[in-house]
Protein backbone atom coordinates (compact mmCIF):
# COMPACT_ATOMS: atom_id res chain seq x y z
CA UNK A 1 0.00 0.00 0.00
CA UNK A 2 1.21 3.70 -0.59
CA UNK A 3 1.87 5.58 2.37
CA UNK A 4 3.63 9.36 3.64
CA UNK A 5 5.71 9.79 6.65
CA UNK A 6 7.42 13.07 7.79
CA UNK A 7 10.33 13.75 9.43
CA UNK A 8 12.81 16.41 10.21
CA UNK A 9 16.02 16.85 7.69
CA UNK A 10 17.18 20.32 9.61
CA UNK A 11 17.28 23.72 9.70
CA UNK A 12 18.73 26.18 7.07
CA UNK A 13 21.71 28.93 8.12
CA UNK A 14 19.08 31.26 9.02
CA UNK A 15 16.72 29.16 10.81
CA UNK A 16 14.09 27.56 9.26
CA UNK A 17 13.14 24.01 10.06
CA UNK A 18 13.45 21.74 6.82
CA UNK A 19 11.38 18.59 6.56
CA UNK A 20 11.80 15.44 4.51
CA UNK A 21 8.72 13.06 3.36
CA UNK A 22 9.30 9.48 2.56
CA UNK A 23 6.85 8.27 -0.28
CA UNK A 24 6.29 4.55 -0.57
CA UNK A 25 4.42 2.56 -2.78
CA UNK A 26 3.25 -1.36 -3.05
CA UNK A 27 6.44 -2.62 -5.13
CA UNK A 28 9.00 -0.80 -3.17
CA UNK A 29 9.18 2.27 -4.83
CA UNK A 30 9.99 4.76 -2.06
CA UNK A 31 11.11 8.70 -2.72
CA UNK A 32 12.25 11.12 0.01
CA UNK A 33 11.25 14.91 -0.74
CA UNK A 34 12.48 17.66 1.20
CA UNK A 35 11.06 21.11 1.99
CA UNK A 36 14.06 22.68 1.04
CA UNK A 37 14.13 23.47 -2.45
CA UNK A 38 11.77 20.53 -3.23
CA UNK A 39 14.49 18.35 -3.65
CA UNK A 40 14.25 14.79 -4.67
CA UNK A 41 16.99 13.27 -2.29
CA UNK A 42 16.27 10.07 -3.07
CA UNK A 43 14.59 7.31 -5.34
CA UNK A 44 14.96 3.43 -4.28
CA UNK A 45 13.66 1.39 -6.81
CA UNK A 46 14.00 -2.51 -7.63
CA UNK A 47 16.29 -4.12 -10.53
CA UNK A 48 15.19 -6.71 -12.63
CA UNK A 49 16.06 -9.11 -9.49
CA UNK A 50 14.36 -6.74 -6.90
CA UNK A 51 17.35 -5.54 -5.69
CA UNK A 52 16.88 -1.47 -4.58
CA UNK A 53 19.15 1.56 -5.33
CA UNK A 54 18.94 4.88 -5.44
CA UNK A 55 18.88 5.64 -8.94
CA UNK A 56 19.16 9.87 -8.15
CA UNK A 57 22.30 11.45 -7.38
CA UNK A 58 21.67 13.41 -3.70
CA UNK A 59 23.15 14.07 -0.17
CA UNK A 60 22.65 12.61 3.33
CA UNK A 61 22.36 16.33 5.14
CA UNK A 62 20.69 19.89 4.64
CA UNK A 63 23.99 21.41 5.37
CA UNK A 64 25.50 19.24 1.93
CA UNK A 65 22.49 20.49 -0.12
CA UNK A 66 23.42 24.13 1.59
CA UNK A 67 26.86 24.21 -0.14
CA UNK A 68 25.95 22.72 -3.23
CA UNK A 69 25.27 24.40 -6.58
CA UNK A 70 24.25 21.95 -8.98
CA UNK A 71 20.56 21.71 -8.26
CA UNK A 72 20.52 17.71 -7.29
CA UNK A 73 17.26 16.94 -7.47
CA UNK A 74 15.90 20.59 -6.83
CA UNK A 75 12.89 22.25 -8.40
CA UNK A 76 14.05 24.97 -10.16
CA UNK A 77 12.97 28.85 -11.25
CA UNK A 78 11.18 31.11 -11.77
CA UNK A 79 13.05 30.41 -15.10
CA UNK A 80 14.45 27.24 -15.48
CA UNK A 81 17.82 27.48 -17.97
CA UNK A 82 19.47 30.20 -19.30
CA UNK A 83 18.36 33.64 -20.09
CA UNK A 84 21.13 36.04 -21.62
CA UNK A 85 22.78 38.59 -20.62
CA UNK A 86 20.43 38.23 -17.37
CA UNK A 87 17.74 40.24 -18.41
CA UNK A 88 14.29 40.40 -20.51
CA UNK A 89 11.64 43.15 -21.69
CA UNK A 90 8.03 42.77 -21.09
CA UNK A 91 5.54 44.94 -22.56
CA UNK A 92 8.62 47.39 -23.23
CA UNK A 93 9.99 47.52 -19.79
CA UNK A 94 13.65 45.72 -19.02
CA UNK A 95 14.15 43.61 -16.12
CA UNK A 96 17.47 43.08 -15.09
CA UNK A 97 18.02 39.66 -13.46
CA UNK A 98 21.09 38.28 -10.91
CA UNK A 99 23.92 37.37 -13.28
CA UNK A 100 24.62 34.08 -11.10
CA UNK A 101 26.18 32.24 -15.00
CA UNK A 102 27.64 36.11 -16.04
CA UNK A 103 26.83 37.41 -17.80
CA UNK A 104 24.03 35.12 -18.05
CA UNK A 105 20.85 34.10 -15.75
CA UNK A 106 20.46 30.43 -14.75
CA UNK A 107 17.84 28.23 -13.12
CA UNK A 108 16.40 31.27 -11.13
CA UNK A 109 19.29 32.97 -9.79
CA UNK A 110 21.59 33.24 -6.44
CA UNK A 111 18.25 32.35 -4.58
CA UNK A 112 16.08 30.53 -6.71
CA UNK A 113 13.63 28.01 -6.03
CA UNK A 114 15.98 25.25 -5.46
CA UNK A 115 17.14 27.35 -2.09
CA UNK A 116 13.89 28.54 -0.09
CA UNK A 117 12.03 26.17 2.05
CA UNK A 118 8.74 25.24 0.81
CA UNK A 119 5.44 24.95 2.59
CA UNK A 120 4.27 21.48 2.51
CA UNK A 121 1.12 19.27 2.78
CA UNK A 122 1.46 15.38 2.69
CA UNK A 123 -1.48 13.16 1.30
CA UNK A 124 -2.38 10.06 0.50
CA UNK A 125 -5.06 7.88 -1.05
CA UNK A 126 -5.18 4.28 -2.10
CA UNK A 127 -3.60 4.05 -4.66
CA UNK A 128 -0.97 7.06 -4.26
CA UNK A 129 1.06 9.17 -1.55
CA UNK A 130 2.53 12.52 -2.17
CA UNK A 131 3.17 15.87 -0.81
CA UNK A 132 2.19 19.62 -2.15
CA UNK A 133 4.84 21.98 -1.76
CA UNK A 134 3.74 25.88 -2.16
CA UNK A 135 5.54 28.87 -2.33
CA UNK A 136 5.29 32.46 -2.78
CA UNK A 137 8.05 33.91 -4.88
CA UNK A 138 7.52 37.84 -4.14
CA UNK A 139 7.55 40.84 -6.18
CA UNK A 140 11.21 41.65 -7.61
CA UNK A 141 12.72 38.23 -5.94
CA UNK A 142 16.02 37.97 -8.28
CA UNK A 143 14.45 40.89 -10.62
CA UNK A 144 11.28 39.15 -11.78
CA UNK A 145 8.14 41.23 -11.68
CA UNK A 146 5.06 39.80 -10.16
CA UNK A 147 4.59 38.05 -6.72
CA UNK A 148 4.11 34.47 -8.49
CA UNK A 149 2.39 31.83 -6.06
CA UNK A 150 3.45 28.10 -7.29
CA UNK A 151 2.50 25.32 -6.37
CA UNK A 152 4.47 22.03 -6.95
CA UNK A 153 2.62 18.58 -6.14
CA UNK A 154 4.75 14.66 -6.18
CA UNK A 155 2.50 11.75 -6.25
CA UNK A 156 4.37 8.69 -6.02
CA UNK A 157 1.72 5.74 -7.54
CA UNK A 158 1.02 1.96 -7.41
CA UNK A 159 2.11 1.87 -11.16
CA UNK A 160 5.40 3.25 -10.34
CA UNK A 161 4.90 6.83 -11.74
CA UNK A 162 6.36 9.89 -9.51
CA UNK A 163 4.12 13.03 -10.99
CA UNK A 164 5.40 16.10 -10.51
CA UNK A 165 2.62 18.90 -11.43
CA UNK A 166 3.56 22.83 -10.99
CA UNK A 167 0.68 25.72 -11.39
CA UNK A 168 1.16 29.00 -11.00
CA UNK A 169 -0.37 32.54 -10.73
CA UNK A 170 1.16 36.12 -11.04
CA UNK A 171 -0.33 39.52 -10.37
CA UNK A 172 2.22 40.97 -13.00
CA UNK A 173 3.10 39.62 -16.04
CA UNK A 174 6.13 37.65 -15.95
CA UNK A 175 8.18 34.51 -17.38
CA UNK A 176 7.65 31.39 -15.72
CA UNK A 177 9.96 28.45 -16.82
CA UNK A 178 9.57 25.58 -14.25
CA UNK A 179 11.28 22.12 -14.16
CA UNK A 180 12.77 19.25 -12.11
CA UNK A 181 16.25 18.92 -11.69
CA UNK A 182 17.12 15.15 -10.70
CA UNK A 183 20.09 13.55 -12.10
CA UNK A 184 19.55 9.86 -12.68
CA UNK A 185 21.81 6.95 -12.87
CA UNK A 186 19.67 3.69 -13.40
CA UNK A 187 22.80 1.15 -12.23
CA UNK A 188 21.96 2.68 -8.84
CA UNK A 189 23.66 6.04 -7.47
CA UNK A 190 28.05 5.89 -6.72
CA UNK A 191 27.65 2.47 -9.30
CA UNK A 192 29.40 4.14 -11.99
CA UNK A 193 29.26 6.41 -15.08
CA UNK A 194 25.80 6.85 -17.55
CA UNK A 195 27.61 6.22 -20.55
CA UNK A 196 26.36 2.73 -20.83
CA UNK A 197 22.61 3.89 -20.44
CA UNK A 198 20.76 3.66 -23.75
CA UNK A 199 18.48 6.76 -24.57
CA UNK A 200 15.88 7.17 -26.38
CA UNK A 201 14.43 11.11 -27.13
CA UNK A 202 11.17 11.86 -28.90
CA UNK A 203 13.24 14.62 -30.75
CA UNK A 204 13.19 15.15 -34.62
CA UNK A 205 15.26 18.75 -34.11
CA UNK A 206 17.30 20.38 -31.38
CA UNK A 207 17.97 24.41 -30.62
CA UNK A 208 21.92 24.99 -30.65
CA UNK A 209 23.52 27.31 -28.54
CA UNK A 210 26.30 29.03 -28.96
CA UNK A 211 29.77 29.38 -26.23
CA UNK A 212 27.72 30.67 -24.06
CA UNK A 213 25.23 27.85 -24.06
CA UNK A 214 22.48 30.41 -25.47
CA UNK A 215 20.27 29.06 -27.95
CA UNK A 216 21.57 30.82 -31.38
CA UNK A 217 17.31 31.14 -32.46
CA UNK A 218 17.95 28.32 -35.14
CA UNK A 219 16.07 25.19 -34.93
CA UNK A 220 18.62 22.07 -36.30
CA UNK A 221 17.37 18.39 -37.60
CA UNK A 222 19.49 15.83 -35.49
CA UNK A 223 19.04 13.13 -38.22
CA UNK A 224 22.50 11.28 -38.80
CA UNK A 225 24.29 13.23 -36.00
CA UNK A 226 25.64 13.04 -32.38
CA UNK A 227 21.93 13.94 -31.48
CA UNK A 228 19.87 11.54 -33.34
CA UNK A 229 18.37 9.75 -30.17
CA UNK A 230 15.72 8.47 -32.10
CA UNK A 231 16.23 4.74 -31.44
CA UNK A 232 18.00 3.75 -28.18
CA UNK A 233 21.65 4.60 -28.32
CA UNK A 234 24.25 4.13 -26.27
CA UNK A 235 25.18 7.61 -24.36
CA UNK A 236 28.58 7.51 -24.90
CA UNK A 237 28.36 6.09 -28.28
CA UNK A 238 29.12 9.53 -30.03
CA UNK A 239 29.78 11.75 -27.16
CA UNK A 240 33.41 12.13 -27.64
CA UNK A 241 32.42 12.92 -31.82
CA UNK A 242 34.31 16.09 -32.90
CA UNK A 243 31.01 18.30 -33.23
CA UNK A 244 31.27 21.75 -32.21
CA UNK A 245 27.98 21.26 -30.63
CA UNK A 246 29.47 18.89 -27.79
CA UNK A 247 32.69 20.87 -27.13
CA UNK A 248 30.52 23.56 -26.26
CA UNK A 249 28.87 21.98 -23.97
CA UNK A 250 31.39 19.31 -23.19
CA UNK A 251 29.33 16.83 -24.00
CA UNK A 252 25.48 17.44 -23.86
CA UNK A 253 23.57 20.44 -22.79
CA UNK A 254 20.78 21.34 -25.01
CA UNK A 255 17.36 21.30 -25.75
CA UNK A 256 15.86 18.96 -27.45
CA UNK A 257 12.81 19.94 -29.58
CA UNK A 258 9.81 17.37 -28.45
CA UNK A 259 7.75 15.68 -31.20
CA UNK A 260 4.39 16.80 -30.00
CA UNK A 261 0.91 15.19 -31.26
CA UNK A 262 -2.50 16.00 -30.28
CA UNK A 263 -2.25 14.37 -26.98
CA UNK A 264 -1.74 16.19 -24.06
CA UNK A 265 0.85 14.38 -22.53
CA UNK A 266 4.02 13.39 -24.80
CA UNK A 267 6.13 10.57 -24.56
CA UNK A 268 9.49 12.19 -24.42
CA UNK A 269 12.36 10.02 -23.29
CA UNK A 270 13.22 6.35 -22.14
CA UNK A 271 16.35 5.49 -20.80
CA UNK A 272 17.46 1.79 -20.09
CA UNK A 273 19.99 0.71 -18.00
CA UNK A 274 21.06 -2.92 -19.67
CA UNK A 275 22.78 -4.45 -16.62
CA UNK A 276 20.68 -3.68 -13.91
CA UNK A 277 16.92 -3.84 -16.27
CA UNK A 278 16.06 -0.59 -14.97
CA UNK A 279 14.24 1.41 -17.33
CA UNK A 280 12.70 4.97 -16.94
CA UNK A 281 10.21 6.83 -18.97
CA UNK A 282 9.41 10.17 -19.19
CA UNK A 283 6.10 11.81 -20.11
CA UNK A 284 5.15 15.55 -19.86
CA UNK A 285 3.24 18.40 -21.83
CA UNK A 286 6.37 20.89 -22.19
CA UNK A 287 7.58 21.53 -26.02
CA UNK A 288 11.10 20.79 -25.01
CA UNK A 289 13.48 18.05 -22.97
CA UNK A 290 17.14 19.71 -21.72
CA UNK A 291 19.50 16.72 -21.53
CA UNK A 292 22.23 17.50 -19.93
CA UNK A 293 24.66 13.94 -19.27
CA UNK A 294 26.68 15.75 -16.23
CA UNK A 295 29.77 17.07 -18.15
CA UNK A 296 30.61 19.30 -14.65
CA UNK A 297 29.80 16.75 -11.95
CA UNK A 298 32.31 14.70 -9.41
CA UNK A 299 29.60 12.37 -9.84
CA UNK A 300 28.36 10.06 -13.09
CA UNK A 301 24.00 11.12 -13.48
CA UNK A 302 22.20 12.26 -16.32
CA UNK A 303 19.03 14.93 -16.25
CA UNK A 304 16.14 14.86 -18.49
CA UNK A 305 14.84 18.54 -17.56
CA UNK A 306 11.15 18.73 -19.50
CA UNK A 307 10.24 22.68 -19.72
CA UNK A 308 10.43 25.62 -22.23
CA UNK A 309 13.31 26.36 -24.40
CA UNK A 310 16.45 28.62 -22.94
CA UNK A 311 16.44 32.07 -23.09
CA UNK A 312 12.68 31.95 -24.24
CA UNK A 313 11.72 35.03 -22.94
CA UNK A 314 14.21 36.91 -25.16
CA UNK A 315 13.63 34.17 -28.60
CA UNK A 316 10.52 35.68 -29.82
CA UNK A 317 10.56 32.47 -32.12
CA UNK A 318 10.51 30.15 -29.35
CA UNK A 319 7.16 28.91 -27.50
CA UNK A 320 6.33 32.00 -25.21
CA UNK A 321 6.89 31.67 -21.50
CA UNK A 322 5.28 34.51 -20.30
CA UNK A 323 2.48 34.23 -17.72
CA UNK A 324 -0.38 36.43 -17.33
CA UNK A 325 -2.31 37.76 -14.54
CA UNK A 326 -5.85 35.77 -14.68
CA UNK A 327 -3.81 33.24 -16.89
CA UNK A 328 -2.64 30.24 -14.76
CA UNK A 329 0.65 28.13 -15.67
CA UNK A 330 0.22 24.48 -15.78
CA UNK A 331 2.77 21.70 -16.34
CA UNK A 332 3.18 18.21 -15.66
CA UNK A 333 5.90 15.16 -15.63
CA UNK A 334 5.30 11.67 -15.13
CA UNK A 335 8.71 9.69 -14.35
CA UNK A 336 8.03 5.97 -14.68
CA UNK A 337 10.18 3.42 -13.05
CA UNK A 338 10.28 0.16 -14.90
CA UNK A 339 12.79 -3.10 -15.56
CA UNK A 340 13.29 -5.23 -19.06
CA UNK A 341 13.23 -8.80 -18.40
Amino acid sequence: MTDVAPAEFGTTPAGEPVAVFTLTNAHGLAVRVTTYGGIVVSLSAPDRHGRLASVVLGHNTLEEYVRDSSYFGAIVGRCANRIANARFTVDGKTYRLAANARPNHLHGGRHGFDRVVWRAAPFRTDLAAGVALRYTSPDGEEGYPGNLDVRVTYTLTDRNELVVDFVATTDKATPVNLTQHSYFNLAGEGAGDVLGHQLWINADQMTPVDEQLIPTGAVAPVAGGPFDFRSLTGIGVRIAAGDEQLRRGRGYDHNFVLNRGEAEMTHAARVVEPISGRTLDVHTTEPGLQFYSGNHLDHSGLCLETQHYPDSPNQPGFPSTLLRPGAEYRSRTVFTFGVTG
